[in-house]
């Protein structure tokens, strides 16, 4: 019914159109525009369909921007090869703002001759308002048809710096072609084209990132919870490790950065166990030198398996040096305290406290109290003291769930919905 408005709307009013050169060109712009549109999340695209449907509506009339909405939408859809319904919708949110923008600016323009400061407001003034009416079309057909808002929020914002830029672009093209003719409008076009087409890459590269983010969190959370087979505490461990670290950097006033790599690190820092023999794993169990030269060593094989992790940063690094000591008898390399990494010197910590706490280790889980006085105790051997004083800190203001993180939970901690989002932004 929309659909069929707009159309009806737009044949009686076709005798109002200027129809000029200028017609033919915004019309070949317009199936150039729908066949260089990029996805912007979700249902919305971005197309640089926006600037020469608002020409059309400011130099040759309503009917002439409806078709230039009609051509643009059309050729996407082929493209992009879309359903009929969101097709139509999009033909409706394009259509009717068109109208509405074409006639509005028809009443702004009188007594004000083309070229002059009104002139140009009411480009101005109708470029807004086309794009306020088409994104309200488009929110509404997206409660009415599906029950929700079919445009993302945050693709929203991703792309408001865009569309700024478009009003911009749509002045000054209408300054250009007032000024400099069809030569110049087709420059203009080119411009934003090239732009769209910069749009369209920078989407392929967001979704190649999520992508990986999602198949290399989901073969790691999967190693890990293999690993939580043979180990019971593994993935419980993780997540503690990973939250207390978290913390400890975030205290210490480390950037965001910085502290989402100290909660990655800690959630992969034991990824290495998966080189350590079943036999090491059995509670109760005395260990042989081979065994012990195989622990030693897990820290460097985990890094191995995560170096070429290069979205989070150092974390390789990190998770090899994350048992070395301050007094250069750590392993595997027996780094001096200059050499060791802050975050792996807070993972060190969080680790140890973790272990001498939690209730599924292979000892009589100390309190809270307790494994703070063991860890002041090797401060300056084995642990930076700053960061156990940090932790002690963070521990004072908190209740039991917390300093004795049994219940940490490793897929809560990954929180994958969040890095796969992340990686895309």
């Amino acid at each position: 019914m929309g659909l069929a408005a707009c159309v009806s709307i737009a044949a009686i009013q076709a005798n109002a159109d200027h129809l000029t050169s200028l017609s033919v060109l915004l019309a070949i712009a317009a199936a150039v525009a729908g066949a260089t549109v990029a996805r912007a999340g979700g249902e919305a695209s971005i197309s640089a369909s926006f600037l020469v449907v608002v020409l059309a509506a400011t130099f040759l009339g309503p009917t002439s921007a409806c078709v230039a909405v009609a051509i643009a939408e059309l050729v996407a859809a082929l493209r992009l090869r879309s359903k009929p319904l969101p097709v139509m919708t999009n033909l409706v949110a394009g259509m009717g703002p068109a109208l509405v923008a074409a006639n509005l600016f028809r009443a702004l323009q009188t007594g004000h001759p083309t070229g002059s400061t009104g002139f140009y407001v009411a480009v101005f003034v109708v470029a807004i308002v086309y794009l306020v009416f088409n994104y309200l079309t488009i929110v509404g057909f997206g409660v009415l048809i599906w029950g929700r808002s079919a445009w993302d929020p945050n693709a929203t914002r991703a792309y408001l710096p865009s569309l700024a830029l478009n009003l911009v672009l749509v002045v000054a093209g209408a300054s250009v072609y007032v000024k400099v003719g069809l030569g110049g409008i087709v420059f203009a076009l080119a411009a934003v084209f090239a732009f769209t087409y910069m749009a369209h890459l920078l989407e392929r590269s967001r979704h190649r990132a999520e992508q990986y983010v999602s198949l290399s969190w989901g073969v790691l959370g999967g190693l890990l919870r293999a690993l939580d087979t043979r180990d019971g505490r593994a993935a419980r461990h993780a997540a503690a490790v990973a939250r207390f670290a978290r913390d400890v950097a975030s205290e210490v006033g480390m950037s965001k950065a910085d502290c989402e790599l100290a909660h990655t690190a800690g959630l992969l820092h034991d990824m290495g166990h998966f080189a350590l023999s079943d036999r090491v794993h059995e509670r109760g169990r005395t260990l042989t030198e081979d065994d012990w030269a195989a622990i030693q060593r897990h820290p460097e094989l985990g890094a191995e398996m995560l170096k070429d992790l290069g979205m989070y940063g150092p974390v390789s690094e990190i998770v090899r040096a994350h048992h070395e000591r301050l007094d250069g008898r750590g392993y595997p390399n027996g780094l001096p305290r200059e050499e060791i990494p802050e975050i792996a010197r807070i993972i060190a910590v969080a680790e140890v406290y973790d272990t001498l706490t939690a209730s599924d280790t292979y000892r009589t889980p100390m309190s809270s109290f307790e494994a703070l006085r063991e860890l002041r105790r090797v401060t300056g051997t084995q642990l930076d003291r700053r960061y156990v004083e940090v932790l002690a800190d963070l521990l004072s203001g908190e209740g039991l769930e917390y300093r004795h993180a049994d219940t940490a939970d490793f897929d809560t901690e990954v929180d994958m919905e969040r890095r796969i989002n992340e990686a895309g932004a």
